[in-house]
């Protein structure tokens, strides 16, 4: 089928914003169209496309330009004040927009409306519907109370809701690579996180439907899923049919079972669930990949018990030496919080060394930005000066380039098997994909006759601080 491009504008302040290729719509078949924007994790992104779903239901077709929408939504993150901005700056332009198309109606979803609610309507007054991630059902029925004038509001929080027996409708797919949500909500209740507030207790998926969709997907001819959620490794899951309990490893082996050329990855984990039984069966299965994502957020302990982080500088190193003992290629990548309430120099410098021994692939960085109704806004004055934080977050990021760029120098003249994912930026004549670490590859197409999807055996040649250069090579 024809990949159009159509519908889906990505922001991602909490994975550096990434650009997502066209999805598959006949965008002729409806009578309405919907644009929509995502920001802050892959759970939104994973999220718009289950609202995708919902609204092709109400003959609502995707379109990416925003002019001709008759409904606009923003699905939003609270995670910091930087992305609530960004959604502030964007309702202002849509405003004027619809002054000037009376009849288009703009909707805000996500932890953003979950978190500020009825008052959003208050302040942006020309918002027609406030959603929160557990309401997306009662979409349909919101629309038509705006359309006929009032307000469609629904953030109501569900402990059962994970949107399981919806099929997404894959936004921006570039027909290789999609995300299955698995679990939704959080229990860990770190105190500087608005999620378990803005997205409830954790819930997890019933493992049967988790595994039809990652098979579905693979009949389609995907190559690798991502198994989704806020908190994956924490999955648990009872078949009383089976009388047996899933766990997050025994959800992995079984979705990594469907074929060997199926790719499994994972995001994102906490720690304190990485357990060995998660390790072993990473190990034991090719098509799982050999890379964790595994939050520090600080390197000092006090800190950690701040932030409610639930282990110590000393059991976390522990966790790293262990990851690196069962899995010796495993790519690990990071999270990490410059200034932290009451933080002192020498415990930002505990950070930086627990970087340096932990030798990260990359990691996801930013200074500490105070969320309203957390432990730690209700508990902590929030006292590091903006300018210390912003200087030590360089650091971190220095850091983090330096061990960047080592650990793709480690890489040269190694042979690793690369799922295609599309075209190099750059050029038409350059394949781009990823390794099992999750570290993207360039390289060129040359005389072979390898398309989008097929697995290569590529030999790195060179590498960039963030991408390997190499040639495919015949095994």
């Amino acid at each position: 089928m024809e990949m159009l491009d159509l519908g889906h504008k990505v922001h991602d302040e909490t994975r550096q914003g990434e650009a997502f290729a066209p999805f598959e719509n006949d965008v002729n078949q409806y009578t309405k169209k919907f644009y929509i924007e995502s920001y802050g994790c892959a759970m939104n992104f994973s999220d718009s496309e289950i609202v995708a779903s919902i609204l092709n239901d109400e003959g609502f077709g995707a379109t990416r330009n925003s002019d001709e929408a008759d409904l606009i939504l923003l699905n939003t993150c609270s995670i910091r004040e930087k992305a609530e901005q960004t959604v502030r700056k964007r309702l202002t332009e849509f405003r004027k927009m619809k002054k000037a198309k009376p009849g288009m109606l703009v909707g805000v979803l996500g932890c953003m409306a979950e978190r500020l609610k009825a008052k959003f309507l208050e302040e942006e007054k020309l918002v027609d519907l406030v959603v929160g991630p557990d309401a997306y059902r009662s979409l349909p029925g919101l629309i038509e109370e705006a359309e006929s004038g009032q307000k469609g509001v629904n953030v109501l929080l569900s402990r059962e809701e994970t949107y399981a027996d919806i099929s997404p409708v894959r936004l921006d797919s570039n027909g290789v690579t999609a995300f299955v949500s698995i679990t939704r909500g959080c229990n860990n209740m770190c105190s500087f996180c608005v999620v378990p507030f803005t997205r409830g207790r954790e819930r997890s998926r019933d493992a049967n439907s988790i595994v039809a969709e990652a098979q579905d997907l693979f009949d389609k001819g995907y190559k690798e899923v991502t198994l989704l959620g806020q908190n994956v490794d924490s999955y648990y899951w009872m078949d009383e049919q089976k009388d047996e309990i899933v766990t997050f490893a025994k959800l992995m082996e079984k979705v990594a079972l469907i074929s060997p050329d199926l790719r499994v990855r994972f995001s994102t984990s906490h720690p304190k669930d990485i357990t060995d039984e998660v390790l072993h069966t990473m190990a034991k299965y090719e098509n799982i990949c050999k890379y964790i994502h595994l939050p520090i957020q600080s390197g000092n302990t006090r800190i950690l018990q701040l932030m409610n982080r639930t282990y110590t500088r000393e059991w976390y190193l522990t966790k790293v030496d262990r990851i690196k003992e069962i899995m010796p290629d495993c790519g690990i990548s990071s999270d990490i919080i410059a200034g932290f309430c009451s933080e002192t120099e020498e415990e930002h410098q505990d950070t930086l060394s627990a970087m340096e021994y932990s030798k990260y692939d990359y990691s996801y960085m930013f200074y500490y930005s105070e969320r309203p109704g957390t432990l730690a806004e209700r508990r902590y004055k929030d006292d590091v000066p903006l300018e210390v934080k912003k200087r030590r977050l360089a650091e971190i990021v220095e850091m983090q380039n330096k061990l960047s760029y080592e650990s793709y120098q480690k890489d040269i003249g190694k042979t690793y098997k690369v799922l295609i994912e599309g075209e190099s930026k750059k050029s038409d004549k350059e394949w781009k994909g990823r390794n099992s670490q999750n570290k993207m590859v360039v390289f060129p197409k040359g005389t072979f006759s390898y398309k989008k999807g097929d697995y290569v055996w590529v030999n790195v040649k060179d590498n960039t601080q963030g991408t390997l250069l190499g040639e495919i090579i015949e095994l």
